[in-house]
């Protein structure tokens, strides 16, 4: 009889023995004890088991209880290899139940896998970690496997155990810490979480997977295990989208809250699906021409109110509007609309939900240890430890993870600037200077790099975008003349400028000339996109209808100049939803948007038409999107007219005879006879007048074109005189 020690016993029955797969399943009989293989089973609850040998003619064998609380083994004498089997028990209702021994099965993990985790190399990091359905040794079940190196002892639990974690501790890699169970019999739609026993003496934790593909809708949500296969329609998109995204393309996105951009009233305002959304949205963004969305994270995240800023579920989209089938066919459905897709992506900092990536395996497993690196002053979350080689590999196998699985076309990074340096929003004292003295956050800035090189050699049609807010150079530029390596930077320094000569009384904004013009002395210094986003209509800002001043008139009059003078600078774009129609409330993720405006007058329809004009103009011209990074793509005509508020220029192609004349007016003052030097001669017709009836203007402009005479101006040999509305944006284009 093989017997073991008591203390041994006793870790099995209560749980904290480090190493399940070394007593529990098939063992070779000690050294003098003899030939023979020993199987012991741990089953709270029953009353006898049986082995149940696969494959041989060994016979049925009844199991000796070891502890009452369901400890059992059966000896096989004379055996040196283990064999096949099934158990037989029988509970306390005299139900009997055949089983698959998950302590039977060999690790699944290969050696090659373990070392590319431990280096922090494994870009497919997702397709090892986590619950995956597989079939092993014939017999179908799920594989579970997840890091945490300081813990003793994980258990995965679920209905299928009654969340007991005694019954299925996993099995250790203790060379980098990772636990993974192989449990037959589960599938598709299965709920668990991890139980985590820390060697520290902490209380025992449930944790979420951090690379679950799916949760279930709750609180502290249980990750479930899914099936990711999909058809996909979008072959057509993903091989020409390379060009969509070329720095010469038309770039107009449509940013937008899936939770609100529209509701069912109907049905107790509930959330639309992601299949409704999809069909409802591609009809819309495509009639509006936007060439993408831009979704705020759909990541998985316990509070709604968030936005989705705090992410839990780096692997998983949100299940508040269907399954990840569902966002599949999201995705696919505006492909086929040739709309493209940009996500929201949130490495900056995790929340503090005791059920996520907090403490994990009772350490600061993926925060820093020291709060004057780990606490985000801002938010109230923690920040990843960028430095250590598994985490970085988490992060960049998420970033991976959604281009590869879910045909994303771009990732948004938000608040780089709070990962660029450690003294972001901290006084004196409240930060760790780096090796050097620097406030640089190092590591983050490795990181940085790695993603953008990793990303574009895996996928070198896609977007990365930075949020960031700071000068810090070569945000945008390759990393090999030591940039970051981002294709594109939001430009947060033009938009914060221009709202607040926008909020101006036209009286005063002669005053705030510089406003207008300032962005042009750095305009090329990145590959900008020139952002009007959520984030300046929430948090009592209120919406840009309502920063505008002035009568109702006025405001739309100064949205649509807004707009225009947007699509006429150098740079591509971004619009929130509901800004498109101007929306007069705060933006409020609790509520759909007031589409009902557009049934209530001209304005908001006006406006809606402008910039679903603005966008068919962006894309037609090729003088308004190809040489938007690069000084000969732009040239003042005059930009010293700060007593009229007016500005003038010219926005060229690649071939410098394809241009546009861009005139704005920033006063509700109708000028006439306003002369502007041209480079050319010849008839200059309206390509746009924001000004027209259609808008809601009051249709002052040129409608017949304008002659332009060989009289000299603003250093051109030829010049036009032109009538220019009030409040209003004018593009022109010479004929021929």
């Amino acid at each position: 009889m093989a017997t073991l020690a008591p203390e041994v016993v006793d870790a099995i029955v209560k749980g904290t023995h480090g190493d399940p797969f070394g007593i529990l399943g098939p063992q070779a009989l000690p050294q003098g004890e003899g030939a023979g293989v020993v199987i012991r089973a741990f089953l709270p609850g029953a009353e006898k088991i049986t082995v149940l040998p696969l494959g041989t003619t060994l016979p049925a064998q009844p199991m000796t209880r070891m502890h009452p609380d369901g400890l059992f083994e059966a000896v096989f004498p004379g055996r040196r290899e283990v064999f096949p089997y099934r158990l037989r028990w029988t509970g306390a209702a005299g139900t009997e139940t055949e089983i698959e021994d998950p302590y039977r099965f060999p690790p699944t993990l290969s050696d090659y896998d373990l070392y590319l985790l431990g280096e922090g190399a494994h870009y497919r990091v997702y397709e090892k970690l986590g619950a995956h359905v597989l079939t092993l040794e014939g017999v179908p079940g799920v594989r579970f496997s997840v890091w945490a190196p300081s813990a003793r002892r994980v258990s995965l639990v679920g209905d299928f155990n009654g969340w007991d974690g005694r019954v299925h501790p996993m099995r250790l890699h203790p060379g980098n810490g990772i636990w993974e169970i192989f449990l037959p019999g589960l599938g598709v739609g299965t709920l668990y979480k991890f139980e985590v026993l820390s060697r520290t003496g902490g209380p025992i934790t449930l944790k979420a997977d951090p690379y679950a593909f799916a949760f279930e809708h709750g609180p502290a949500p249980a990750s479930a295990v899914t099936d990711l296969t999909s058809q996909w329609g979008d072959a057509a998109w993903m091989a020409d989208r390379g060009k969509r995204h070329a720095p010469d393309a038309p770039l107009a996105i449509y940013e937008v809250h899936l939770g609100s951009w529209r509701r069912a009233p109907e049905e107790g305002d509930r959330f639309l699906t992601y299949r409704e959304l999809a069909q409802e949205l591609a009809v819309y963004v495509k009639a509006m021409g936007y060439t993408h969305v831009e979704l705020l994270p759909i990541t998985e995240h316990p509070y709604y109110p968030s936005w989705g800023y705090q992410t839990l579920g780096y692997f998983a989209p949100t299940c508040r509007y269907g399954s990840p089938q569902d966002f599949m066919a999201f995705v696919d459905t505006l492909h086929q609309h040739g709309i493209g897709v940009i996500l929201d992506w949130v490495p900056a900092h995790f929340p503090q939900d005791p059920h996520g990536l907090i403490y994990f395996d009772g350490t600061h497993l993926y925060e820093h240890e020291d709060p004057r690196l780990r606490e985000h002053p801002d938010w109230g979350t923690r920040i990843f430890n960028y430095g250590r080689n598994e985490v970085a590999n988490f992060l960049l196998g998420s970033a991976l993870f959604w281009l590869d699985t879910y045909h994303i076309d771009g990732l948004r990074l938000d608040a780089v600037a709070s990962m660029l340096y450690r003294d972001y929003s901290r006084e004196p004292g409240q930060w760790i200077p780096n090796r050097y003295g620097g406030n640089e956050n190092l590591e983050a800035i490795a990181f940085l790099k790695r993603f953008n090189e990793v990303v574009y050699r895996q996928h070198p049609d896609v977007m990365n975008i930075a949020e960031e807010s700071t000068a810090w150079p070569m945000v945008s530029r390759p990393t090999y003349v030591g940039g970051l390596g981002f294709g594109f930077k939001w430009n947060m320094g033009w938009m914060h400028d221009l709202l607040t000569y926008m909020s101006k009384d036209p009286v005063h904004r002669k005053y705030h000339h510089s406003k207008l013009t300032f962005g042009l002395l750095y305009a090329w210094h990145e590959n900008f996109i020139l952002p009007l986003s959520h984030d300046e209509v929430v948090h009592g800002k209120g919406s840009l209808h309502g920063k505008m001043p002035g009568d109702d008139w006025q405001k739309f009059a100064n949205l649509r100049a807004f707009f225009a003078f947007m699509y006429g600078h150098p740079g591509k774009k971004l619009l929130f939803m509901g800004d498109e129609f101007g929306q007069t409330r705060e933006w409020d993720h609790d509520a759909s948007l007031d589409w009902h405006l557009l049934e209530m007058g001209p304005y908001h329809r006006g406006l809606q038409r402008l910039v679903r004009d603005l966008n068919a103009v962006y894309r037609a011209q090729p003088a308004l999107h190809e040489v938007d990074f690069e000084p000969a793509g732009f040239q003042w005509i005059d930009c010293n007219d700060w007593e009229g508020s007016v500005i003038s220029f010219l926005r060229r192609a690649r071939d410098p005879e394809n241009f546009l004349v861009v005139v704005c007016n920033f006063t509700p003052v109708v000028r006439q006879g306003y002369r502007i030097g041209v480079p050319r001669g010849g008839l200059y017709r309206e390509v746009l007048n924001t000004d027209l009836e259609i808008y809601g203007g009051s249709n002052v402009g040129n409608a017949e074109g304008v002659l332009a005479e060989a009289v000299p101006q603003h250093g051109f040999p030829y010049s036009v005189s032109l009538t220019l509305p009030p409040l209003a944006e004018l593009v022109l284009r010479p004929e021929g």
